[in-house]
C-alpha cells in the first residue's frame, strides 16, 4: 500500500507562500490503477514527485509499503556529463539492483545505438526521454508513476511503450496523473480529481468526469 495522510506542500514565491497541495489523503493498494485528473497547474506533477520521494511534503506523512518508480520518462535527474550507460549504472546502484543484466534490454528498447555510450548532455530531449523510459522498464517496481500521457518518440515507439507498460505489467499498481479524461478512462479503475489544492475521490468514473468538467480552468 501507499498512504498519504494530510499531505501539504507549500512553496515560497516572490508573491509570498503558495499552497499547491492542501491536506491530501490517499491510499493505493497493489494492482490498483488510480487516475488523477487535474487542469494544468493543479499540482499533479508536484503530487507525483512527493509520492516518488523526489520531494518532501511541507507537512503530513507519506508511507510506502511497496516499491515505487520515479515518474516515467522523467529525465531531469540524469547527470549530463555521464554517458547513458553510466546513468543506468548509477540508477541501478541507487535502487540496489544489478546492472549488467539490464544493459542489453536498455540498449535494445531505447534504440539509442552508440549514443548509449555518449554523454547524456549531447542527447536531444526525445533521446533523453527514450533512455528514461527504457531504464524505468529495466528496474521493476510494484507501483509505476505516470505523469501525463507518455508520448515518447514516434507512433511506433509510443506503441512499444504502451505494450511494455500496460500489457506486460498489467498486474502492477499505477498512479496516472493527466488532464485527459480519455487516457484516464482507458487505463484506470479509480479516479480522483485535483483542483485548487484539494483531492476528491470518486467511486463512479462518470461522476469524476462531471466534477472535473466543472473545475476552474
Amino acid at each position: 500500500m501507499i498512504f498519504l495522510e494530510n499531505v501539504v506542500k507549500r512553496y515560497n514565491t516572490r508573491g509570498g507562500e503558495r499552497t499547491v497541495l492542501d491536506c491530501i489523503s490517499l491510499r493505493v493498494g497493489k494492482h490498483e490503477k488510480l487516475g488523477i485528473l487535474g487542469r494544468n497547474g493543479a499540482g499533479k506533477s508536484t503530487l507525483i514527485r512527493l509520492v516518488s520521494g523526489a520531494e518532501l511534503p511541507t507537512c503530513g506523512s507519506i508511507r510506502r509499503e511497496m516499491s515505487v518508480s520515479w515518474p516515467l520518462a522523467f529525465s531531469s535527474a540524469f547527470q549530463g556529463s555521464l554517458t547513458g550507460l553510466d546513468n543506468l549504472r548509477f540508477i541501478c546502484r541507487v535502487y540496489g539492483v544489478t546492472t549488467e543484466d539490464k544493459i542489453g534490454a536498455v540498449e535494445e528498447f531505447s534504440e539509442l545505438g552508440s549514443y548509449l555510450y555518449e554523454p547524456v548532455k549531447a542527447y536531444s530531449s526525445g533521446m533523453r526521454a527514450r533512455l528514461a523510459f527504457a531504464i524505468s522498464m529495466a528496474v521493476e517496481f510494484d507501483c509505476f508513476l505516470i505523469d501525463e500521457v507518455i508520448a515518447v518518440g514516434d507512433a511506433r515507439f509510443h506503441d512499444k511503450c504502451h505494450v511494455e507498460l500496460f500489457e506486460k505489467r498489467v498486474d502492477r499498481a499505477m498512479i496516472i496523473v493527466s488532464h485527459s479524461p480519455a487516457y484516464i478512462r482507458a487505463h484506470c479503475d479509480r479516479v480522483a480529481v485535483l483542483s485548487e489544492g484539494r483531492l476528491v475521490s470518486f467511486d463512479d468514473i462518470d461522476e469524476a468526469f462531471d466534477h472535473y468538467a466543472e473545475c476552474p480552468v
